[in-house]
């Protein structure tokens, strides 16, 4: 039962981050320096060091997670562009947004969701311990996982009403991933795969897409600032909770 309340409460957290950004429609910019901080904090400072500590503590090697993790970039690289592909006739140097973009890659970020539900779930399956150390750090970046979700189905031009749509799959993915929990577990090898697949789209999609459209109209010292405070959170989190 605590292992459902703890995923509710990430349903919570995810869906109030979205409506921050739905609300804040016009000062968007700022949202996405700030989220693309938090995306690389959390590479950084979250995912890298528990795959190597997974990897230190299996004996196995780092090559398998750093080969999911070029998978991760790579791969939502050439899902988005195979999706432009047929735009090819547009004006080659004008800025296009497309709402399909936009649903893909909510659609990630949903299934990562899902996947912070079955950490929950897997994480109280070791020990009381270890569920409430992964509730506390999915619990940390779910706010910016239903930011980051609405911002880009809006950043490509879906309507509002979709956007929120998708922001409620967010936020009932983790509750669902914990559910799952109660039918398999995983294994260390599995999670640092998983882990380094999802540390590569992170790292694409903050690099290549909120990061440059942060600074596209509105490029400011306040936006960079914004950026750097989203990755020194990210540090405090994971240092202190």
């Amino acid at each position: 039962m605590i292992v459902i309340f703890l995923a509710f409460a990430a349903f919570l957290s995810t869906l109030i981050g979205g409506l921050v950004g739905l609300k804040n429609k016009d000062r968007l910019h700022r949202f996405l320096g700030f989220t693309a901080g938090v995306l690389l904090g959390v590479v950084a400072f979250e995912l890298l060091p528990e795959i190597f500590e997974l990897v230190s503590g299996t004996g196995g090697s780092a090559t398998g997670p750093m080969i999911a993790l070029v998978c991760g970039f790579l791969g939502f690289h050439t899902i988005e562009k195979s999706i432009l592909i047929h735009h090819n006739n547009e004006s080659e140097y004008e800025v296009h947004h497309h709402p399909h973009v936009g649903v893909a890659s909510a659609l990630a970020l949903i299934g990562h969701s899902f996947l912070d539900g079955v950490g929950i779930g897997l994480g109280f399956q070791a020990s009381t311990e270890v569920g409430i150390a992964v509730t506390i750090a999915v619990l940390a970046h779910d706010f910016s996982d239903g930011l980051n979700t609405v911002n880009l189905m809006l950043l490509n031009k879906n309507k509002t009403r979709k956007a929120f749509i998708f922001l409620l799959l967010d936020a009932a993915a983790p509750i669902l991933g914990a559910l799952t929990t109660l039918l398999f577990s995983i294994s260390d090898a599995g999670l640092t795969l998983y882990l380094g697949f999802f540390a590569g789209f992170l790292l694409y999609i903050g690099a290549s897409e909120i990061l440059p459209e942060a600074h596209s109209k509105h490029s400011s010292y306040k936006t960079i600032g914004l950026t750097v405070l989203g990755a020194v959170f990210i540090f405090f989190v994971t240092r202190f909770a």
